[in-house]
């Protein structure tokens, strides 16, 4: 898959979010070229702190692997992760993290785990969902 396409799966996952009354964040994990879990945020749907979509696709990709250790994977996410997901990540030992939109406000600095910001991948089709997600709460 490429890049894009592999967005696009993200994106898609971020929309059935935002059809959810969630923060319509998508995230897929890609294991030897191919997609072993992508998932969204479900905070609200399970009433779970821990429903984060970076976390749901890399418990799902663990189950599937049926192993903790993710290291020969990658994880591709709508937005920045927050530090609960980086440790997460870190934890799982996530090869690479790529992402369409920062978090302005987040400055934590990250220890193992590369993350690398895409472009040219509907980030401004995403980067509008997620404002009127907001702006619909407001």
């Amino acid at each position: 898959m490429t890049v894009s396409e592999i967005f696009n799966v993200c994106i898609e996952e971020a929309r059935k979010a935002f059809g959810e009354d969630e923060v319509p964040i998508g995230a897929v994990v890609i294991h030897n070229d191919s997609v072993i879990s992508c998932s969204h945020n479900t905070r609200e749907f399970d009433h779970n702190i821990l429903g984060h979509a970076e976390i749901n696709a890399i418990l799902e990709a663990s189950r599937k692997l049926k192993r903790w250790n993710l290291s020969d994977c990658d994880l591709y996410v709508t937005l920045k992760p927050c530090s609960m997901c980086v440790e997460i990540i870190n934890q799982a030992r996530i090869r690479n993290v790529y992402y369409l939109l920062d978090k302005f406000s987040y400055k934590k600095e990250y220890d193992k785990t590369v993350f690398k910001k895409i472009t040219n991948c509907n980030e401004q089709m995403y980067a509008n969902m997620l404002a009127d997600f907001f702006k619909n709460k407001r």
